[in-house]
């Protein structure tokens, strides 16, 4: 008989042990409600501050509310050069490279000194315009030759000028009557040097290539247009874009133009946007984000911009839950409406969130070691 207790109480043994074990981890113990523990790890990042402390922040709030917004758009695409200003430098005459000033990179204003070339034509149109401007100057009141002679001076002067010759170097060659040994190329436009094909040496001919520039204050963004957007766009609509390399920074520009053929591949249409890069952060050839205006509103969660906080990463605002006491809340945003930010998830309509005065309550809820409000969606 004890050999039969002896084995049932082997036998039970382990279900025992385990059932005690599975109760030391699953279940409350004797007076504690369940879900107390998953409470308490899920507890909000809030922090209560004292009168004196929110009087010193100059904290102040505004309500998330939904209203009406613009329809807009989403559209990606690339930066390239505006191809109105884009200019390729070709030599107007055969000669002879004597100095090259830049390189590919250099930027350049207008006006500046490019390169110079040794041209026996050149020399030769000099010397023509000294020739006709001393005739003019003789047939001066000769009624029946004042006339050819004046005609001769201006064919002179055209032919410097597609040369390039400025109005104020020809002007100067007609006073002093020496004729210049070197060709000026001269930039047409302020901008960056895109390619430079010659070197001091090279001997070039009508047409040969020099330089490639580009002005980059302003590009264009070519954007793939869904074919399922189309009936809702139209050129002349404002247009906001973002770039990876400045996050949180948004660059406007105009829909110039809708483009009249469908990529069949992708089912996109080609969009151009006009955007002005004054500061020069833009870059040719950047991938950019692109949100159009479109026809139409919607819905939306808002919240003013400035409530919206970076932390860590995080897109975060504070909720104010208390008098004195505020709530850190992740959250999703969508959109931007002029001095407004579309709340996609983590927040809903009516509640309070801080707009200024929110570094101290970061300070406080890290010094306090506090878990990020996770529970609430």
């Amino acid at each position: 008989m004890k050999t039969s207790y002896r084995y049932i109480l082997w036998a039970v043994l382990p279900a025992l042990l385990f059932a005690g074990a599975c109760r030391s981890k699953g279940a409350p113990e004797a007076g504690v409600p369940a879900g107390t523990e998953a409470h308490e790890a899920e507890a909000p990042a809030s922090v209560t501050l004292s009168a004196q402390a929110v009087a010193a922040a100059d904290l102040k709030t505004a309500t998330a509310e939904t209203r009406l917004v613009a329809r807009l758009i989403t559209a990606a695409g690339e930066l390239e050069w505006n191809a109105r200003r884009v200019v390729h430098l070709t030599a107007r005459t055969p000669g002879r490279l004597e100095r090259v000033l830049v390189v590919r990179g250099d930027r350049v204003r207008e006006g500046e000194l490019l390169a110079e070339i040794y041209s026996p034509d050149y020399l030769t149109l000099q010397a023509e315009f000294i020739q006709a401007a001393a005739r003019a100057r003789r047939q001066a009141g000769n009624a029946g030759e004042e006339e050819p002679a004046r005609a001769f001076l201006d064919g002179a002067r055209e032919r410097l000028v597609l040369l390039g010759v400025t109005a104020a170097e020809i002007d100067d060659l007609g006073a002093r009557a020496v004729p210049k040994p070197l060709l000026a190329v001269r930039v047409p436009l302020s901008g960056t040097v895109l390619e430079s094909g010659v070197v001091v040496g090279d001997a070039v001919g009508l047409g040969t290539s020099l330089f490639r520039l580009a002005d980059p204050s302003t590009l264009w963004a070519c954007l793939h247009i869904r074919e399922r957007d189309l009936a809702a766009l139209k050129a002349g609509t404002d247009v906001v874009l973002k770039t990876q390399a400045y996050p949180g920074e948004e660059f406007r520009g105009r829909l110039a133009l809708i483009g009249d053929v469908i990529e069949p591949a992708t089912r996109t249409i080609e969009g151009r946007v006009e955007v002005g890069n004054a500061a020069g952060k833009l870059k040719a050839g950047m991938y950019v984000e692109a949100a159009v205006a479109a026809a139409g509103e919607r819905q939306a969660l808002v919240v003013p911009e400035g409530s919206v906080q970076d932390d860590l990463g995080e897109s975060i605002v504070f909720v104010k839950t208390g008098e004195r006491t505020f709530v850190r809340r992740e959250v999703v945003t969508g959109e931007r409406f002029g001095g407004a930010v579309e709340i996609l998830k983590g927040l809903e309509a009516g509640e309070t969130v801080v707009t200024s005065g929110s570094f101290l309550l970061k300070s406080e809820i890290r010094k306090g070691g506090l878990e990020d409000d996770h529970g609430h969606d």
